[in-house]
Formats: structure tokens, C-alpha cells, sequence
């Protein structure tokens, strides 16, 4: 990505001079939306398709100060200078506080342990139920007996409903979780009670990683939870064991990976094949004006046989394998849609689950500094934006803005969700079966009569988030 950025700095550098809007011509009061404006002019993927983001729309420093001072709101501000919010770029957002936010791309967040779903009863308007879709290790959570398929309905005695569950789970560090019976898709308590305590917290995204055997199959199952560029090299290991296993088939479990690295997601891409190194793997489309500046050597990522990164330089663990079996679901995007999506045009992949969500274009994190890079960042706050600057396709110039439709359709089953890495798991067991036998079986969608609201990831800054790194 390097190279996009120097080019992007000489045209920013251009149009502040041509505007006349340096640093020290906007006023104390006015240097947040001065920054929002001046980073989504330059790097915004719909930055053309806003008047008010136009090279064109401000004649003086005076005429953009006047308007940055109509909304002295910074979010609000950010809010009003996005393309289509609801419909078309669902995912540009803004942080008062980037050191949170920095811990959250590294995976760090306040957590109790206990990542669930929240799922509307059917035959209600308003309630909700959570189920329990896997517990961290080493948290309260697990050290208090919670366990994946656990339903609860309640959070301190309060019933969960669609205008208060914000407030109940996502708002204190510590609650009071009650739980449930499934009561055929309209929950009841039980009387069971836990009191859960957060605090902070680094997951390592590789919750499982294990060689299943099943006649003469040998059969490698990661599930793999987000995307962090912090545990690559763990990430490389886990693939050498597999291959040290010398497995046949590979299952990879994204079903609740909602993204994260794009640069870990072409490693983790490498890795299952190997045999494509320096062919093609994404094309990355930037707005209009940074787009026509870029050689279009720049524009391209290819499959690798290395890590490179701040942290780690080795060389990558590669399987070689044609096909890959993944688990996906609607919690399954970003990141993790870009593996599929960039793999579909080389090798086999089949898709055991649900559809995916959908979401084709990545972010970057932007600073205050005249480069907007972290290194001198302004000392007077700590906003900072994450807007949607690229928009990233395969080989083929495709990707899927609705999602990935499965293969084999099956919806987890909140009565039944089974153990994870575990035959009893039905999504991993019809992965399985069908590695062995070729037989896709009957659907079971009966979980679709189901709205899933919300997941206790989409609570994170990071939420389903696929990014790059801005660097010189």
C-alpha cells in the first residue's frame, strides 16, 4: 500500500495549496471538522458523489471555515457528509477516542468472555433472547461455567427487548445474565443466574485449530475468528501443524468472522493455496481522483509466500490445496467475504451455512496529523475516522454486494448448536459428511424464521471491518 500513499499526499498537498486552507488559517474551534472534511475530500470511496466534499465546492479558506462552523457536532458533522447511510455506505464511522480504537483492531477490547447473538421471538414485536455462540478462555465467563447453546432472555432481571438491549449488555462492565429454556422459540427463564464482570481482553482469533480423521480422510478444521494482523505468525503456525498433520481437506469456520486485515486475509488465502505466489489476488478501486493518479501496478495485491510485516518476516506455511470447504453465515463479511471472493477465481470453494452479509469495500484509520497518518497527530483531541476508501475486487473484476450464497444451506439451530470443533456441531458435521461422502443432505432453514438483531462483536469499534494500513 505504500505507494498509494505518497501519491495521495502529493494531491492532497496540491489542493490545500490551490484552497489556501492551511492548518493555521482555520480557527481553534473549527480544527475537528476541518480534519473530517479535509480526510474524506482526499481518501472518502464516494467523496465524488458529495457536493460538499467537491475539489470545486469552497473558492477560500473563508468560505470552508464559515461552513465548518454550521455543525459544531463532530460526529454530527461526519455523519452529514456520508454517501447514502442507510442503504449504500452502511459502515463509515468516527471515534472520539482512538486509542480505544487502536486496541480494538488489535483484538483488545472490555469483555466479559461470553460472545452471543440476540434473536427476535417470533411471536413478539419487541422481545429478544441471546444465545451463547462461544466462550473465550481464560475470562469470567469461563471461569463461571457459561457455555456455547446457552440461552438467556433477561439481563438483570430486566426482559431483553429491542430498545433496551443496548443499555443491558453493552453499556456496563458488569451484568447479571438470566437464563433460559428454548420453550420451542419463545424462551423462559429458568432460574439459573451468572453475574459477569468485564475486563480488558486480547483474543486470539484462532479459537480451534485441529486435524479431524474419518476413515481415510484426514481433515483440518480452524475456526477463525477475526482477522488481527497481531496473531499472523500464530495464524502461519497453525497452518504448519495441519500440514504437519498432512491433511486431505480443510474446513475453515469464518461463521462468526466479521472481518478485519486485508493484508492478513491474503496471507491466510496463501496459506491454503500456495501455488498461485504473485498472481493477482484483489484489485482495490479508490474514489475517482486518487484512482486516475495511481500506476495501476499499485492498485493490485497478489498471493504471497511471505509475512512482511512491522512485527514478523517469515515465510508462509502453504497447503497447496485446489479446494476449501468454509462455514460461513450472515455474521460471516468484510475480510472474510474478501478470502472467498479472491479464491473463487483459482481453486474450488464451497460454502456449508448461510448467506454472507455482504460488504465488498474496506476502511482506514485516519488521523489529524498533515498526513493523517498517527505520528503527529494533533494534541488537542483524539477523533479519528475510519471511512470507506476502497472498494476491492478478484481476479475476474467481480464481487458479491449481497453476500455469498452457501452450497449446502443450513442455519445454526438454537436448540441444537452443539459443540464447536465437534461432530455434534450439525454445521461442522454436514460439512464433514459431505467432504466423505459427497452428499449435500436435506436444508434445515428452520432458523431463518428468525431475525438475528445483533451479535455482542458488532458492539466493538471494529465491527464487521475490513482495513488497510496508512503508511509514508
Amino acid at each position: 500500500m505504500k505507494t498509494y500513499f505518497k501519491v495521495i499526499t502529493f494531491l492532497l498537498i496540491s489542493f490545500f495549496l490551490i484552497n489556501c486552507t492551511k492548518k493555521d488559517e482555520t480557527p481553534a474551534d473549527l480544527e475537528i471538522n476541518d480534519f473530517i472534511w479535509k480526510g474524506l475530500n482526499a481518501y472518502y470511496y464516494w467523496q465524488g458523489e458529495i457536493p460538499n466534499l467537491s475539489d470545486t465546492r469552497f473558492s477560500s479558506s473563508r468560505e470552508l471555515n464559515a461552513y465548518l462552523g454550521v455543525e459544531r457536532d463532530p460526529a454530527v458533522f461526519f455523519e452529514s457528509l456520508l454517501y447514502q447511510r442507510n442503504s449504500i455506505d452502511k459502515w463509515s464511522w468516527i471515534v472520539d477516542d482512538y486509542i480505544a480504537l487502536e486496541k480494538s483492531l488489535q483484538g483488545i477490547s472490555k469483555h466479559n468472555g461470553m460472545e452471543f447473538g440476540l434473536v427476535a421471538v417470533p411471536s413478539s414485536s419487541t422481545a429478544l433472547f441471546g444465545y451463547v455462540r462461544y466462550v473465550l478462555p481464560n475470562t469470567d465467563a469461563q471461569n463461571k461455567n457459561v457455555q456455547r447453546g446457552m440461552l438467556f432472555n433477561a439481563i438483570n432481571s430486566t426482559p431483553i427487548t429491542r430498545s433496551n438491549y443496548r443499555s443491558l449488555l453493552f453499556s456496563s462492565d458488569s451484568y447479571t445474565v438470566n437464563f433460559a429454556d428454548y420453550n420451542g422459540g419463545t424462551p423462559i427463564s429458568n432460574g439459573n443466574t451468572v453475574t459477569l464482570t468485564k475486563s480488558e481482553y486480547q483474543e486470539n482469533p484462532i479459537f480451534i485449530a485441529k486435524t479431524i480423521t474419518v476413515g481415510t480422510n484426514k481433515i483440518g478444521y480452524l475456526m477463525y475468528n477475526s482477522f488481527s494482523s497481531d496473531f499472523d505468525s500464530q495464524l502461519n503456525a497453525a497452518m504448519a501443524t495441519l500440514k504437519a498433520d498432512g491433511i486431505t481437506d480443510l474446513i475453515l469456520d469464518l461463521r462468526y468472522n466479521g472481518g478485519g486485515s486485508v493484508r492478513t486475509a491474503r496471507y491466510l488465502s496463501s496459506m491454503i493455496t500456495g501455488q498461485f505466489t504473485g498472481q493477482l489476488f484483489s484489485k482495490n478501486y479508490w474514489n475517482a481522483k486518487a484512482q486516475s493518479s495511481f500506476p495501476p501496478e499499485s492498485l493490485i495485491d497478489n498471493f504471497t509466500d511471505n509475512i512482511n510485516t512491522e512485527k514478523v518476516q517469515e515465510s508462509i506455511n502453504s497447503l497447496g490445496f485446489s479446494k476449501v470447504y468454509i462455514i460461513a453465515t450472515g455474521s460471516t463479511a468484510s475480510a472474510s467475504e474478501l478470502v472467498i471472493n479472491s479464491l473463487k477465481p483459482y481453486i474450488d470453494v464451497q460454502l456449508v451455512g448461510t448467506k454472507t452479509l455482504g460488504k465488498y469495500v474496506a476502511s482506514v484509520t485516519l488521523y489529524d496529523s498533515p498526513n493523517f497518518l498517527r505520528a503527529g497527530a494533533s494534541q488537542n483531541h483524539t477523533w479519528a475516522l475510519q471511512p470507506i476508501i476502497i472498494e476491492i475486487k478478484n481476479k475476474l473484476d467481480t464481487n458479491d454486494k449481497d453476500g455469498f450464497d452457501p452450497n449446502i444451506l443450513l442455519s445454526e439451530m438454537y436448540d441444537n448448536l452443539g459443540v464447536l470443533g465437534d461432530l455434534s456441531d450439525p454445521l461442522l458435521q454436514r460439512t464433514i459428511t459431505y467432504i466423505t461422502t459427497g452428499a449435500k443432505g436435506r436444508a434445515f432453514p428452520n432458523n431463518m424464521l428468525f431475525e438475528e438483531v445483533t451479535n455482542s462483536k458488532l458492539a466493538l469499534p471494529t465491527r464487521n471491518n475490513m482495513f488497510v494500513n496508512l503508511k509514508n
